[in-house]
């Protein structure tokens, strides 16, 4: 065999090599920007883990950017921690942030657990979020990702727990998702005018703190303006009945209705993702028990709570300004308990600075 021809066939494998790696890793055809990451174990069973068949697992839904991506994995890891069910993990992120998260979950010990990761499309959010109060942070495209479960996770059929990136769950998470919902009713939130995370806001916690009832659109609805708000942290839902309901297509419409005149966002609840699940679900959801919903943890920065109910609750949220990876946050050594270190260092917790 000639030089010349030891070349080509080099070549040949050298390309072929190229072409499958570049099959692998790079944007796939139809609009796709990333293939979903499924980690090994759940690789290898996600026709089981992913089935709507399935009765044993649960399923939990876990969002965020690369701001709160340590938060995700510190409540991945207490859920993780303190269940001794299946859990079947669906995380989104930003499109740059999914090698980042892929490489932190494989360098600890949540490598063992069932997990995807799925890019969060901004496209599907483009000229659809307009905030008008001054909270630049609730403009966040992941904080939408929420309202597009169905799109994301087309396989998953039935029950979901959503949970946002800044909680901490201390009890087991199949006690949640065993919850009974009401009948005719798609999902569960947490009302905010009973139980003890009451006190620890200055809104009134109705809907007329959050939208504009002189919109002459919120006028033909005829919601009650005194009506008891609910936090959108935490959801337990049915995806089957959620598209069945276009629930999607109602919340998207809020939304972009919401950028050409004033629905939502001067009130001082604020705008975000809140207001248009306030008024899809309204007088439509079934209650979570409030132990598991323990929120406003980062409204301030001194403890709001006791020692004795921090302790007791099954559901810690930071909601509010004051994040329990930053400095100031209240009751933080709890959600170091569950933190793991990035292995590659590139989101660091801030601290307080300490005195000898």
């Amino acid at each position: 065999m000639g030089v010349l021809t030891v070349r080509r066939v080099g070549f040949g494998i050298f390309l072929v090599w190229l072409l499958t790696l570049l099959y692998l890793w790079f944007p796939a055809i139809k609009g796709t920007k990333r293939w979903p990451w499924i980690s090994q174990k759940g690789l290898k069973s996600s026709k089981i883990k992913l089935s709507p068949n399935l009765t044993n697992a649960v399923h939990v839904i876990l969002a965020s950017d690369e701001n709160t991506i340590g938060g995700m994995i510190a409540t991945m890891n207490s859920i993780y921690s303190n269940t001794k069910h299946n859990v079947m993990f669906h995380l989104i992120v930003s499109e740059h942030s999914v090698d980042h998260v892929v490489v932190w979950l494989t360098k600890t010990k949540l490598q063992l657990t069932n997990y995807e990761v799925r890019p969060f499309r901004k496209e599907w959010v483009k000229d659809k979020i307009k905030v008008h109060s001054g909270r630049k942070e609730l403009s966040n495209p992941l904080n939408y990702a929420r309202f597009y479960l169905p799109k994301l996770f087309p396989n998953l059929k039935k029950r979901v727990i959503y949970i946002d990136s800044d909680c901490i769950v201390q009890g087991d998470i199949h006690q949640l998702y065993s919850m009974k919902l009401k009948p005719g009713h798609i999902a569960a939130f947490s009302e905010d005018c009973s139980g003890i995370s009451k006190r620890l806001t200055l809104l009134k916690n109705n809907y007329v703190e959050y939208i504009d009832f002189k919109n002459k659109h919120i006028q033909k609805l005829h919601l009650n303006p005194k009506a008891c708000s609910f936090n959108t942290g935490l959801m337990v839902t049915e995806l089957g009945l959620w598209k069945k309901n276009n629930i999607t297509a109602r919340l998207v419409y809020w939304m972009t209705l919401n950028t050409k005149e004033e629905v939502y966002g001067n009130e001082k609840g604020g705008g975000g993702s809140q207001p248009p699940m306030m008024i899809v679900f309204y007088q439509n959801y079934t209650h979570i028990d409030p132990e598991w919903h323990i929120r406003h943890l980062g409204m301030t920065a001194g403890t709001s709570y006791s020692k004795q109910v921090v302790q007791h609750a099954k559901l810690l949220h930071w909601s509010g300004h004051f994040k329990p990876w930053n400095r100031l946050a209240q009751h933080s050594d709890i959600w170091d308990k569950y933190f793991l270190p990035d292995p590659t260092h590139k989101f660091k917790p801030i601290r307080r600075a300490t005195t000898v």
